[in-house]
């Protein structure tokens, strides 16, 4: 990846980092929160329906902040201005190099993503293809327990509480990891044994 694409996306991941390692306890939680409300919303309701209902509760707060301004500047006889001034002189728009840097960046994640499925799908190594199906035989199941917008929950909490977990019991959780990699292996390797046409990964 070009060094030009490469510095947005680590500053990127570092602030995603820092949100779910709960560096800033305040920022963290209004995502969590946020974006608990908007999918538990969406459980309910059309996502039409709570992107009007979210943005005229977000416009009601302004007019009323904006009115209630207005007014004590009134009664006290001040020049403040528009309560919003510091955010209305500030420029909001994608400059095309921004908009270039993420489109390189999702085009090469979704050709990488192609090619692996054709990987996978042809079974160019069949341990792996093999793997896949048995991964895809899973999701069958998971999908008829849940939802998208019930996996989406799970994996929004997940992602905010996984890391503290892992933070504080690292040991023991990089342990049972490396004795399920290690099972995983042993099953993988007499399975290259036994069927024909395996094909062996070099070390």
């Amino acid at each position: 990846m070009d060094e030009t694409l490469e510095r947005p996306v680590v500053h990127w991941k570092h602030k995603v980092l820092e949100l779910l390692y709960w560096r800033d306890v305040r920022a963290s939680g209004l995502v969590l929160g946020c974006s608990l409300f908007l999918l538990l919303s969406l459980l309910s309701c059309s996502i039409i329906s709570v992107l009007s209902y979210s943005s005229l509760a977000l416009l009601s707060l302004t007019l009323s902040f904006r009115t209630y301004r207005g007014v004590l500047q009134a009664i006290q006889k001040s020049d403040e201005g528009h309560p919003f001034k510091r955010y209305l002189a500030q420029d909001v728009f994608l400059s095309k190099d921004v908009v270039q840097r993420h489109s390189d960046m999702v085009l090469s994640r979704i050709n990488g993503a192609l090619k692996e499925l054709r990987r996978l799908f042809l079974v160019e190594d069949l341990i792996d293809s093999l793997k896949f199906a048995a991964f895809l035989w899973v999701l069958t199941y998971v999908g008829a327990w849940f939802n998208g917008l019930t996996l989406l929950i799970l994996g929004l909490i997940g992602a905010f509480s996984g890391p503290i977990v892992y933070e504080r019991h690292q040991t023991q959780i990089d342990q049972f990891i490396f004795k399920l990699k290690s099972r995983v292996k042993d099953v993988t390797g007499q399975i290259q044994a036994k069927v024909p046409g395996a094909k062996k990964k070099s070390e």
